[in-house]
């Protein structure tokens, strides 16, 4: 194998290699650019993502340019940053060294492991394609795909035959990202395609969100909880706890002997850590996050780093969840405690002045729908909103943390256009023209009953 060394020339300078572009890699390749060290970041993919807005690219309000920017673009003024488009699949943590998908081995004196997360199907991974999950720009096109299909096909099908089959779409999983889509999916099925069909009603399309717990949104106050619920009764979204999916095939989903039809399912499940967790061989917990220390340290690897979905990092006795913020502050805190520890080793400074990591917990937010959504806000006064006010406050916070000027200007632009008169400018519909459990000859399903989701008598 190939072994990738520092750049630069004159004194040997501290390697540092960081894996994964996201909130944690981003926010910690910013704080060490202004470090006499030199780095190698390293993704898969050659964009970050701002991954709480990407429901609405899925959902065709936004196209992946406006949430996603050149990670070489963000690094250009960083002269001591390069960017690798690779894989990392293994560690020689004695030799310090990454094992990459080319054949490549980076040697490094730090480590930032900031890969994230990944959905979880729970053993039945045969369930992903046909209930994707929302993860990455081409999961977000996939769902957008299915979802408008669902109207085409609906269109076409009444036009031949007089009758389609119900558009009841299914959503697994009742945390944030299920509540968002499930929104989303009611706002433009009643407001933003209600009069671009002319053989059948986008707004008799019925939402339902399956939660296998008691609650949707656990990490929300009960009374926030409550105000989601309102809100997505309002749009005409279905909520359902305590329905444990038992199987998911092409056209429906079984909660335990029940079957219910669905055009399109949608997972919201749950998640589990990148699996390069399990390969540095620390211990991690039983969604595979490495259990790290008050330095974010796994227990021995003073040199190793886990920022973000990765590190399981508990805060006065809860652990800090897996959301922007702690990754964000991860990556700064990684790369200012590198920097201590470098600055020490050449004598001009003591990493004994560090103090551990600490959350600074702002608060949380999640949209519902236009005009709709929840707030918990902690700073910088505490509050719970929802409604209006909370939908404008997540609009603001949103726009303020996308990464560059033209992101924010677009996203702005497209929202309010959106806003002001029903329009969609992202819903193109690619790939391929046919949805799982559609066609009448599909195995297992049979022709898609007609008759609607009976909504007549919620469970919440």
């Amino acid at each position: 194998m190939a072994v990738a060394t520092a750049v630069g020339s004159g004194p040997v300078r501290k390697r540092v290699v960081i894996l994964g572009g996201g909130f944690g890699g981003i926010n910690a390749v910013t704080g060490l650019g202004k470090l006499p060290v030199d780095v190698t970041l390293v993704d898969r993919r050659n964009h970050y993502l701002f991954q709480p807005l990407l429901y609405q690219v899925a959902l065709a309000v936004l196209s992946p340019a406006d949430i996603a920017q050149p990670i070489r673009a963000l690094v250009r003024n960083h002269p001591n940053v390069d960017v690798l488009m690779d894989e990392a699949v293994g560690f020689d943590v004695a030799q310090r060294r990454v094992h990459l998908k080319t054949g490549v081995e980076l040697e490094y004196d730090y480590l930032i492991v900031a890969t994230g997360s990944t959905h979880s199907y729970f053993g039945k991974d045969e369930w992903a394609k046909l209930a994707p999950g929302l993860k990455t720009v081409e999961d977000a096109t996939e769902i957008r795909r299915r979802v408008l299909l669902a109207f085409e096909l609906a269109e076409r099908q009444m036009m031949e035959t007089g009758t389609h089959p119900a558009l009841n779409f299914v959503i697994i999983g009742g945390g944030p990202t299920g509540v968002e889509l499930a929104g989303a999916i009611s706002d433009i099925a009643r407001l933003y395609m209600a009069r671009d069909f002319r053989h059948i009603d986008p707004s008799m399309a019925k939402v339902l969100i399956l939660e296998g717990g008691p609650n949707i949104l656990t990490a929300y106050p009960t009374d926030l909880q409550q105000k989601a619920i309102e809100q997505l009764a309002e749009l005409g979204v279905m909520v359902r706890t305590g329905a444990h999916v038992s199987d998911v095939q092409p056209g429906y989903v079984m909660v335990g002997e029940e079957r219910i039809d669905a055009v399109v399912t949608l997972w919201a499940a749950g998640v589990q850590a990148s699996p390069l967790g399990k390969m540095l061989g620390a211990e991690t917990d039983r969604r595979g996050a490495v259990i790290v220390d008050g330095h974010l340290n796994p227990p021995g690897h003073p040199e190793i780093f886990i920022c973000g979905d990765l590190a399981h990092f508990e805060q006065d006795g809860k652990q800090v969840p897996g959301v922007a913020q702690p990754a964000m502050q991860m990556g700064t805190y990684a790369a200012k405690r590198i920097g201590r520890l470098v600055a020490a080793a050449s004598g001009s400074d003591g990493s004994g002045k560090d103090k551990e990591f600490r959350y600074f917990d702002k608060g949380d937010m999640a949209t519902i729908g236009r005009k709709a959504a929840v707030a918990k806000i902690e700073w910088p006064f505490k509050a719970h909103w929802s409604g209006f006010p909370a939908w404008m406050t997540w609009l603001v916070v949103h726009i303020f943390f996308l990464i560059g000027f033209r992101n924010r200007l677009a996203v702005f632009r497209q929202w309010a256009w959106t806003y002001l008169t029903f329009k969609d400018g992202a819903r193109l519909i690619t790939g391929s023209q046919e949805l799982p459990g559609w066609n009448a000859q599909e195995e297992h399903t049979g022709v898609l009953p007609t008759k609607p989701l009976d909504m007549s008598s919620p469970k919440t």
